[in-house]
């Protein structure tokens, strides 16, 4: 399975009825926080998300509606026993703000919390195991911000049985060729793993785009992603406000999600002067129709 649910879309200022960002992320067993921002614990038990399948965190920068809420979803994981570790990708600051609060209250975690540093301006491949991979990319916002490529990956070589038995590959064998192995025959033959199977097709790809100016430079991470998540802080009539800010409009994300061709946009960190968020979808579909509201407590399969 390979989804995201979306525990809060507000920006800056949390409401009665919306909440500051933080998503998870479903990589088949693994969940990935992404944000974290204030009352994101008290969400993840509202919409009942497994914590003990929490093994990663991204926090994309350091202005507090982002990662408010993370020193007391890692004291609760404490305080109910946790014992696996957990890593925090973020900003090098983050690590000496929340250790300073920790050493504050006198805490001590009963899991190891290990930080991993986005420096300014980096780009690439930040975790890679069996099931994902991970890249970050920075954006364009007042302050050093991140965005996150999601990328399921497919390991295993698709077999072409008529193929493999006409190299006299045992079927007992088959499942090393998807591996990747080539295969030596008795007679001395080597079957390079290319003749009898095909590389697997590219996984599916979420593209979480933080805090940023509308920036046609984002496309080259953005191009092809089966689902992005891009910031519409403001709706289009307030876009010299959104750039003053270094925030994008409804307009501005959906042209975005246009030029990337990707197939799915959710949208979301909307500013707290709105009460009612139709617009946004008013304004977003006729510029890219496959345009949703990344709504709370709902789970959108990439």
């Amino acid at each position: 399975m390979f989804a995201v649910t979306i525990l809060g879309n507000n920006s800056a200022i949390p409401t009665l009825d919306r909440h500051p960002t933080a998503q998870v992320v479903t990589c088949n067993e693994q969940l990935l926080l992404v944000d974290c921002g204030e009352g994101t614990q008290l969400q993840i038990a509202k919409y009942r998300i497994k914590r003990s399948k929490l093994r990663y965190i991204f926090i994309s920068h350091l202005h507090g509606d982002h990662y408010f809420g993370l020193i007391g979803l890692l004291n609760t994981l404490s305080l109910m026993g946790r014992t696996d570790p957990i890593s925090v990708y973020a900003p090098p600051e983050l690590e000496q703000i929340i250790q300073l609060q920790l050493d504050c209250s006198g805490t001590v975690l009963k899991f190891e919390l290990s930080f991993v540093p986005l420096q300014p301006g980096y780009s690439g491949i930040i975790l890679e195991d069996k099931d994902l991979r991970v890249s970050c990319f920075p954006t364009q916002h007042r302050i050093s911000c991140f965005g996150f490529s999601f990328e399921m990956q497919k390991r295993k070589r698709k077999l072409i049985p008529d193929q493999a038995r006409a190299y006299e590959i045992p079927a007992a064998y088959f499942s090393k060729l998807q591996d990747g192995a080539d295969y030596l025959r008795k007679d001395g033959t080597l079957v390079k793993n290319d003749w009898v199977t095909v590389a697997p097709a590219p996984g599916k790809r979420y593209v979480y785009c933080a805090d940023t100016l509308y920036d046609p430079a984002l496309l080259p991470w953005l191009k092809d992603a089966d689902m992005m998540y891009h910031e519409t802080t403001y709706l289009h009539d307030l876009q010299e406000r959104a750039a003053e800010r270094y925030h994008s409009t409804s307009v501005q994300a959906a042209s975005l999600a246009a030029a990337a061709a990707v197939k799915t946009l959710l949208i979301g960190h909307f500013s707290s002067k709105y009460t009612e968020l139709q617009p946004f979808l008013d304004e977003s579909r006729p510029v890219f129709p496959n345009t949703e509201i990344g709504t709370e407590g709902v789970t959108y399969i990439v």
